[in-house]
């Protein structure tokens, strides 16, 4: 099965690759360091500060 690293977007082989869903290494590590940046977030909805807890 052939895949499309997120990082880079080179294709690669899903079978044998040790740093699947990445090429390799370098990719994989990019990736850790895009996390602990905060670069990846879900955005939040910020609650309507009009209605207390206990009224919800």
């Amino acid at each position: 099965m052939e895949i499309v690293c997120p990082i880079c977007k080179t294709k690669t082989t899903w079978e044998g690759n040790v740093y699947r869903p990445f090429c390799s290494e370098r990719c994989k590590l990019t990736d850790l360091g895009l996390w602990s940046e905060g670069a990846y977030s879900v955005p939040v909805e910020e609650a309507d500060e009009g209605i207390s807890e206990s009224e919800g």
